[in-house]
């Protein structure tokens, strides 16, 4: 199984790192030019329709949708995860500190492919028999490409996220609660996979209006807590910041000035690990978050656009930088060095350094945080899915599947089960840029009536 498991980590790290890193930053590039940098000149807009739209307790989803904050904050919810504190301390501990300046640029670039994504969602999305709203790449694949092969690839696209987010994802993130509520409280596995898979079921069965009215408190709260606990440590640590700021800029661009050549890190290293562990972390081009922002009640396509690219922003240019300048101010890291702390052990020691024996406490309130609201909108996200290939009268079945899958994962040591979500988290990909690069166009026309529509009450 070890062999198996290898063999698979070796595609998937192919996959990642040879073919998707430079198609996910093109794709970027290429919405970014074509769009003339709309993350630059509509950022404000959204983040101001953002907060306007913020609610606690508002506007109550149903099947007819969702408001725009409860939209945003579901694809947080999917967004900020695992990743953000165990992808970063990995893409530092292999890339070391320049591929945090990487991961950056290639967030910049997703924000206007994430832009595109949330338009077409909107404007391909469809109503049911019943008035249910769905949306997602599935919609938008189909009707870029209205033939057979349209529907190989939204069958292809379907069938990768159900298995990579709904099922092996899922079992993934309940690993990584289970695992540190252990290391910090001794709870036994069993019990916390248990627990999280009673409260998901009560979420997943409630549908669509109960999981808006949870990830609307859930963001902001576990937002608060983690935001303010790194702002905290770093205080602490502010003499070390500014060399922190200067290893990033520096190892971006010649590492061995700030490593002196260790483990052979060079640009490439930063560049490889920083774009593939931000990429991976924001989701932008995935295909995964345009399936909440399509249930967004919106009056133009463009306002859920302008929305959707804060989620890109949070994760990446707060909640993951934040993370890395705890560590790189802990003084734990050791770049490349073989036996050296990397993963959740680096991330448990450097925030150790400042916050005592309450480090692995506060990681493991964070990871739940992190990793439950990343299993509700993995769930959400495969249900739209699951009923585009098999009806409504499916969705009961796959959420007792993923339920099982919770709390097996939660017991397992799932390397095998991790390189798979990996590798079909990779495989979904493809199908998405072809027809996000095909129906580019139709973005681009929104983006200019927005703009003369915005000149004109000038």
């Amino acid at each position: 199984m070890n062999e198996v498991s290898q063999v698979i980590s070796n595609i998937s790290g192919f996959v990642w790192n040879n073919l998707l890193l430079y198609l996910l930053v093109g794709t970027g590039i290429v919405f970014t030019v074509r769009t003339r940098f709309v993350q630059v000149r509509h950022f404000v807009t959204g983040l101001r329709n953002a907060f306007n739209s913020f609610s606690l307790n508002g506007t109550k989803a149903d099947h007819h949708g969702m408001s725009s904050f409860q939209a945003l904050a579901t694809s947080i919810a999917a967004q900020v995860g695992t990743g953000n504190i165990i992808g970063c301390a990995t893409a530092l501990y292999a890339g070391g500190p320049g591929a945090i300046f990487w991961m950056w640029l290639s967030a910049f670039f997703g924000m206007a492919t994430i832009y595109g994504e949330a338009v077409l969602a909107q404007i391909y999305k469809q109503k049911d028999v019943d008035g249910h709203v769905s949306g997602g790449p599935v919609f938008y694949i189909k009707a870029c490409f209205s033939n057979k092969f349209g529907s190989f690839l939204a069958c292809f696209f379907a069938i990768a996220i159900i298995f990579a987010l709904g099922f092996a994802g899922n079992m993934v993130q309940a690993n990584s609660i289970s695992d540190a509520f252990y290391t910090a409280f001794g709870i036994p596995k069993l019990v916390v996979g248990i627990g999280i898979a009673i409260i998901a079921a009560f979420i997943f069965l409630g549908g669509v209006k109960r999981l808006a009215s949870v990830t609307e408190k859930l963001v902001p709260l576990m937002a608060v807590i983690y935001v303010v606990g790194c702002i905290i440590i770093l205080i602490v640590q502010r003499k070390f910041l500014l060399d922190a700021f200067a290893s990033i800029f520096i190892g971006a661009f010649n590492p061995a000035a700030v490593l002196g050549g260790a483990a052979g890190i060079g640009v490439r290293e930063a560049m490889r690990f920083g774009v593939a562990r931000g990429l991976f972390s924001n989701e932008a081009g995935m295909g995964s978050t345009p399936h909440a922002h399509a249930l967004a009640k919106v009056r133009r396509p463009q306002e859920q656009g302008m929305i959707a690219m804060q989620g890109v922003f949070f994760d990446t240019f707060i909640v993951l930088t934040l993370t890395a300048l705890v560590i790189l101010t802990s003084g734990k890291l050791q770049v490349g060095l073989s036996g050296a702390l990397e993963g959740a052990a680096l991330a448990q020691a450097a925030f150790s350094v400042t916050l005592g024996s309450f480090g692995n406490m506060f990681i493991a309130i964070c990871m739940l945080f992190f990793a439950f609201s990343t299993i509700l909108g993995w769930y959400f996200f495969g249900e739209v899915n699951v009923k585009a290939l098999f009806g409504v009268k499916s969705v009961r079945i796959y959420a007792v599947l993923v339920v099982i899958c919770i709390v097996i994962g939660s017991l397992l040591k799932i390397d095998l089960v991790w390189n798979l979500s990996d590798l079909f988290n990779g495989l979904m990909v493809f199908p998405n840029l072809i027809a996000l690069l095909a129906l580019s166009g139709n973005v681009v026309k929104l983006v200019r009536e927005y703009d003369n529509a915005c000149e004109d009450l000038e």
